[in-house]
């Protein structure tokens, strides 16, 4: 095989994200497609703003969290890694409670950057909660990250 891409498999991609920012924020990968990615995320103590409505930097992370994943999927992971270079996002609708989905869309998918949209919308309503777009650099891994052959 001339590339080794990661497995688009839930379970597998959900164990990637062990011990990070998504998993203590209760961020659940749910639906992989070949430039998409969804996943949901609590709204809860541990992403309320002290308002009581889901935090603003909560929802970025879920945007930031698809985008890079779905990028880290569409390269090499032997020679190459997704890293965040800018993201946006716009706040549209407040959330008390329940769950939030967020849908990664890749809009571009070039040999050095790529760009994703996020539409985040509340689970039980569909009502459209934060659009978010974010642009990925893809690097070289140094030759020492690189795995040996």
């Amino acid at each position: 095989m001339d590339t080794e891409r990661l497995s688009p498999d839930l379970a597998q991609l959900n164990a990637w994200c062990r011990n990070t920012l998504g998993e203590h924020l209760g961020i659940e990968l749910t639906e992989v497609g070949e430039r998409t990615l969804t996943g949901r995320m609590p709204v809860d103590h541990r992403t309320h703003q002290p308002m009581g409505l889901l935090h603003g930097g909560a929802s970025v992370a879920l945007a930031e969290t698809l985008g890079s994943i779905g990028a880290q999927l569409q390269v090499d992971i032997r020679k190459k890694a997704c890293v965040g270079l800018e993201i946006n996002a716009n706040h549209l609708k407040g959330v008390h409670s329940g769950y939030v989905v967020g849908r990664a869309t890749a809009l571009h998918v070039g040999r050095s950057t790529q760009v994703w949209e996020i539409r985040i919308t509340h689970e039980e309503t569909g009502v459209l909660v934060c659009v978010s777009r974010i642009t990925m650099a893809v690097i070289d891994l140094p030759p020492a990250a690189q795995p040996q052959a």
